[in-house]
């Protein structure tokens, strides 16, 4: 039998499966409609929306970070160029600007092709994703924003690494 043949357990929604997760983890979420949540989530640096939304039409879950971060228009060029450094070393996902809200934005979509449900594990883990790279990248973002440092500079603030014990 091939693995396009093996009957998995439906869920009405993928979204559902989200809200049960969120629900015994105790987050906070706003079930906005059928199709899309929206979860509170404290990360190391601030605390994040994580929207959910299922895309029926593609059928893909895609989920989408933001944070508190706005960009201002003399800072967009230089915010711009983080995003394409950042993406290049990103290996799912990617962070993108929401010109409309001037917001720095991490997104990324799974997708669920023939009927698939998501698990609690694979919805915790996109989860996981999504706040793992923007705490990892929030300091480069308000290094631009607000201290006018260059990508460049920005990135290398906010990623060096340790070597060595204290």
């Amino acid at each position: 039998m091939s693995l396009i043949e093996y009957e998995i357990e439906q869920h009405a929604n993928p979204v559902d499966v989200i809200e049960h997760v969120a629900a015994l983890e105790d987050w906070s979420f706003e079930r906005s409609g059928d199709d899309e949540i929206t979860i509170s989530v404290s990360g190391r640096w601030a605390d994040y929306h994580v929207s959910f939304s299922w895309m029926e039409d593609v059928e893909a879950l895609h989920v989408a970070c933001a944070f508190d971060l706005k960009v201002t228009e003399a800072r967009r060029i230089e915010v711009m160029r983080l995003l394409v450094a950042a993406n290049e070393q990103m290996w799912l996902g990617h962070f993108d600007l929401w010109t409309h809200e001037n917001a720095v934005v991490f997104r990324h979509a799974q997708l669920l092709a023939g009927g698939a449900a998501p698990s609690n594990r694979q919805v915790e883990g996109l989860l996981a994703n999504a706040i793992e790279a923007c705490d990892r990248y929030y300091q480069a973002f308000q290094f631009v924003v607000w201290a006018g440092k260059t990508a460049r500079e920005a990135l290398e603030g906010a990623l060096f690494e340790t070597a060595g014990e204290a």
